[in-house]
């Protein structure tokens, strides 16, 4: 493989022109494309194989035009003190909100709170239900906007109005977060290149490959059914990614060239060897994002290909642009080790040069390999501890900020109704087998009405037929508490015994009852989904490395990671830990999906520093190293450019931390730590004190499963054979060969 990305890179640093108008084309096709695609709302969201998606599947079947997993909103009163809802003037404004709510072009139905009877006890509060064609991510922003203004008009008459439910749930916005991240990249791009045109083409080479991956995802989301939910992981990780690939291949260039190689051989050689890695580094993140289709979300699904056709454009990115940037940038881009005239380069040292920090550090480590490995294991293990208390949820108005609508009027209704009235289950009553439904129907009412934690069990309400039925539940707890929970798995183990006496199925079904299912559905995928991911980056670092206790050391060494991220996460997110400094309002169960979602993502990005710092000592080694003596030749080379690249991904991920969204901020913050805890702790540190202890047997591989593997040659130990003075011009059959393969 090094052979034929060396071959790559000279052929685009000679060929630099036709390079850069390909990329030029597609980015301006891919932008076309993007501007004349009919737009496309936010992708519909379904969990296959639960029972709640069944029970809706069910309902648009028996109940046609009722929207059964449509949005909901409610629009909550309350009168001012000392009056009442039901009082003349108040009922007024509160019937003509009713009615302005109708008028919408997606709305199904309101319930009017006087008819419904949805006024409190004390007739301080009351709501209106609206329903919607369409589900919340699908709802258009004409929708929501003429149901804040129906609000509005309330309180402009002297009421306290509040929205809740999931027809205000939008993409949220994060402001300028990715804007400060790149803004942080190009400072630290600066200072490790020490030049401003090294500095830039990684950051211009990144923006021009989420450029074409985001417009991709545009063009083709009415056709794919792909939302705007979809580019977000897309641009987050390729942003990442595409600078960190360029960074690599760049900072090696430069290396090159203070060897003394001419331009075109150290460009060759730069996409030759650290292309490699960044072939296989790439790899294992498309594996970890395609892997999430293994849960068999959907939308999850869509998020991880669409993320991992943008980390493949990256890597071509970097194994093209890269050397034909160079190409251009000539004599401008100085060797490792000088900077620009413009940042202090040219100037005599007064000292001689100090071995650089990773040199001094690699050598502290080999010297206290023990100590070493035991703090950084101690470390993490203690960061690790709040995972034990890890509980998951998904998010509900009732973890919203206390600043929002949404947070007020879920406040608001628990103060009126009772906490679990935020939360109703729908039970769908399925008799159509059955020679007496209507019986049915009152036997699935009193079986419920004699269980603990229910407060409300509505009469059914049958369709047309009278084979189908659905009753409304409310529950005495909030819709994210184990009480609310066990309440549902109740209901379902009354089914059974419904079933066999009624000849009826009982489904549970409603937003609260597709949280704990599609929980449910993370929960068991996450093993599954783990075996899957670990185990085929582990066989293609078995094939890098040449090696079984490497492989074996980095996945173990990502685990480590990902459970002290994951108690980070606890700690300020459940506990509330430095929730003031990280501005989070309301402490609560974790995110469903952010176990699945972390070992995902940062599985991928842990590999690209494994794969760089590795394959760095890797090469030194075949080329008659001494183990230690590698060790600290990879770091004097990679830990630098390493260091960089996890301060670029940091500053990245932790731009979401400023998110109003919890989701989102969560998301942010596990990332952000997770890189952290993984380069710095895992990589820099626990890597190689363990590969100092293991020394030779670090690169031990049985001879059977040696004359098996194929030789990808990462190292590049095949450019060992070239000869300088006999590349230098141009080799038009090399070409040639190279254009047929």
């Amino acid at each position: 493989m090094a052979t034929m990305l060396y071959k790559l890179g000279r052929l685009a640093f000679r060929r630099r022109h036709f390079v850069a108008l390909i990329w030029i084309a597609l980015l301006t096709l891919a932008g076309v494309g993007a501007a004349s695609a009919p737009a496309a709302g936010n992708t519909s969201f379904s969990i296959p194989g639960t029972e709640a998606q069944k029970a809706f599947d069910l309902l648009e079947q028996r109940f046609p035009g009722m929207s059964a997993d449509g949005a909901t909103a409610r629009v909550v009163f309350k009168a001012p003190a000392g009056e009442k809802v039901t009082d003349k003037l108040n009922k007024a404004t509160v019937e003509k909100t009713v009615k302005e709510l109708g008028n919408g072009s997606e709305v199904v139905s309101v319930a009017d709170p006087y008819l419904g009877h949805a006024v409190s006890k004390n007739g301080q509060i009351a709501y209106a239900s609206v329903k919607y064609k369409v589900s919340g991510m699908e709802l258009k922003d004409s929708s929501r906007d003429a149901l804040k203004e129906s609000a509005q008009h309330a309180r402009d008459a002297g009421l306290t109005v509040e929205v809740g439910g999931d027809a205000l749930s939008a993409t949220p916005e994060t402001g300028s977060s990715e804007v400060i991240g790149i803004g942080i990249a190009a400072v630290v791009l600066v200072i490790t290149f020490g030049s401003l045109l090294a500095a830039g083409f990684p950051l211009l080479t990144a923006i021009i490959g989420v450029g074409i991956g985001v417009s991709t995802i545009t063009a083709l989301a009415s056709a794919l059914d792909l939302g705007s939910t979809t580019s977000t992981l897309a641009s987050m990780i390729g942003l990442a990614v595409g600078i960190d690939y360029a960074l690599f291949i760049v900072s090696r260039y430069r290396a090159e060239l203070a060897e003394g190689r001419e331009r075109e051989e150290a460009a060759g050689r730069a996409v030759g060897t650290a292309g490699s890695a960044v072939v296989f580094a790439g790899l294992t993140v498309v594996i970890a994002l395609v892997g999430l289709s293994v849960v068999n979300i959907p939308m999850l699904t869509k998020m991880g290909i669409a993320a991992a056709g943008t980390v493949a454009i990256a890597v071509l990115i970097a194994l093209t642009l890269i050397p034909a940037l160079l190409g251009y940038a000539g004599r401008k881009i100085k060797p490792a080790g000088e900077k620009s005239k413009l940042l202090g380069g040219g100037r005599t040292p007064k000292k001689p040069a100090r071995p650089n920090m990773g040199t001094r550090w690699a050598s502290f480590v080999v010297r206290r390999p023990v100590a070493v490995l035991l703090l950084g294991v101690l470390g993490l293990g203690a960061a690790a501890i709040p995972a034990a208390s890890l509980e998951l949820g998904l998010p509900d108005d009732g973890s919203q900020p206390a600043s929002t609508t949404q947070r007020r009027a879920y406040d608001l209704l628990s103060e009126g109704f009772g906490p679990g009235f935020n939360g109703p289950l729908m039970v769908v009553v399925d008799a159509k087998d059955s020679h007496d439904p209507k019986g049915a129907f009152t036997k699935v009412g009193d079986e419920i009405k004699g269980l603990k934690d229910v407060v409300t069990v509505t009469p059914a309400v049958a369709n047309k037929a009278g084979d189908t039925a659905t009753i409304t539940v409310v529950p005495k707890s909030k819709p994210s508490s184990h009480t609310t929970e066990d309440l549902v798995h109740a209901i379902r183990d009354k089914g059974a015994d419904i079933a066999e006496a009624t000849d009826s199925k009982l489904l549970v079904t409603g937003s609260t009852a597709m949280n704990i299912d599609v929980s449910q559905k993370l929960n068991d995928a996450l093993l599954p989904y783990l075996a899957l991911v670990v185990g085929l980056a582990f066989l293609l670092l078995i094939v890098v490395f040449r090696s079984v206790l490497v492989p074996l050391k980095a996945a173990l060494g990502f685990l480590l990671s990902v459970l002290a991220a994951l108690g980070a996460v606890v700690a300020v997110f459940q506990w509330g830990w430095l929730s003031g400094l990280m501005n989070v309002e309301q402490t609560g169960p974790v995110m469903s999906m952010m176990p699945i979602f972390m070992v995902g993502v940062v599985f991928g990005l842990a590999m690209d520093y494994e794969v760089f710092l590795v394959t760095r000592m890797r090469e030194a080694f075949v080329h008659g190293e001494k183990p230690d003596q590698a060790i600290v030749t990879g770091f004097r080379h990679g830990a630098r450019v390493v260091t960089a690249a996890a301060v670029i991904m940091i500053a990245v991920f932790s731009g979401f931390i400023g998110s109003t969204e919890a989701m989102v901020k969560m998301i942010g913050f596990g990332l952000a730590i997770a890189v952290f805890f993984d380069a710095f702790i895992v990589r820099m540190a626990i890597v190689p004190a363990v590969l100092a202890l293991l020394g030779k047997r670090a690169w031990w591989l049985p001879k059977w499963l040696d004359r098996a593997l194929p030789n990808v040659d990462v190292e590049g130990e095949g450019l060992r054979d070239l000869s300088d003075s006999g590349r230098e011009g141009a080799d038009p059959d090399e070409e040639r060969e190279l254009v047929r393969a």
